[in-house]
């Protein structure tokens, strides 16, 4: 559709009232396109369900699109994955997160907010008392980003589900997310994805104190493995996550 087709829905959008839920993906919409989309998701509020992921959009869609979440009193699900979001547009995106009070579900995976972006999304889930599913999984957040999510996790009460798969946070960054949840008793943290990485004694006698304080969280991170023989001649290792938990809870 492009900048062409980004006008044409925001007209339709001004002055629409019945369609809840929108799919936009993989329409190389860009930075010069996303002004249009703005205008739409700040003054459209009943469209609730709204994908945006597989498009062009950088920094400045980043930053445009913050301010319109910022303000939108409408949305409940926001798809932005795999885009162009960094540091800057990635911490005006996470703002605008923390200032939207009806937003429950955020799929951001497959960008590159980094540390900085991880920042602004730790401070927002301070803020933030509405959203229940983050889904950060490949952003390139090490162990200085997971801290900073921690750090939010630590004060957030609403939050039920996380995917921080596919991070390089280290069992250093796994760990901090961890106690993170031990410190909060208010969490509401029902699944955990952590990135699959080595797991040591550390970090398994962690994740088993976790779940003696929430014995209904199901907690899936990486490190084992099992050897399946294809042939007598050639083996293939498989990485498969360990789940803690009841796993017909597993989504």
């Amino acid at each position: 559709l492009g900048v062409e087709g980004a006008k044409a829905f925001s007209a339709m959008l001004l002055e629409n009232t019945t369609i809840v839920s929108l799919q936009l993906s993989g329409n190389e919409f860009d930075d010069h396109a996303v002004k249009y989309l703005a205008d739409a998701i700040t003054a459209n509020s009943k469209v609730e369900i709204l994908d945006l992921s597989y498009n062009m959009f950088g920094d400045k869609a980043g930053e445009i699109l913050g301010t319109a979440i910022a303000e939108n009193i409408g949305l409940k699900e926001l798809k932005i994955s795999w885009n162009h979001f960094h540091s800057q547009g990635a911490a005006a995106l996470a703002k605008g997160v923390g200032a939207n009070v009806f937003l429950k579900v955020l799929d951001a995976s497959y960008n590159g907010f980094g540390n900085s972006g991880a920042a602004a999304l730790g401070e927002a889930l301070k803020a933030n008392n509405v959203l229940e599913e983050l889904n950060i999984s490949n952003n390139r957040i090490s162990v200085e980003g997971a801290l900073h999510i921690a750090a939010g996790l630590k004060e957030n009460k609403t939050l039920k589900r996380l995917n921080m798969t596919r991070n390089p946070m280290q069992s250093e960054g796994c760990r901090g997310v961890l106690k993170a949840l031990q410190a909060n008793s208010g969490t509401g943290i029902e699944i955990l994805d952590l990135p699959d990485i080595h797991v040591n004694k550390e970090l398994v006698e962690l994740c088993d104190a976790v779940k003696i304080l929430f014995p209904n969280l199901l907690l899936r991170y990486g490190g084992n493995t099992k050897l399946q023989r294809k042939s007598q001649s050639k083996a293939e290792l498989w990485t498969q996550p360990k789940v803690v938990g009841n796993s017909q809870n597993a989504v």
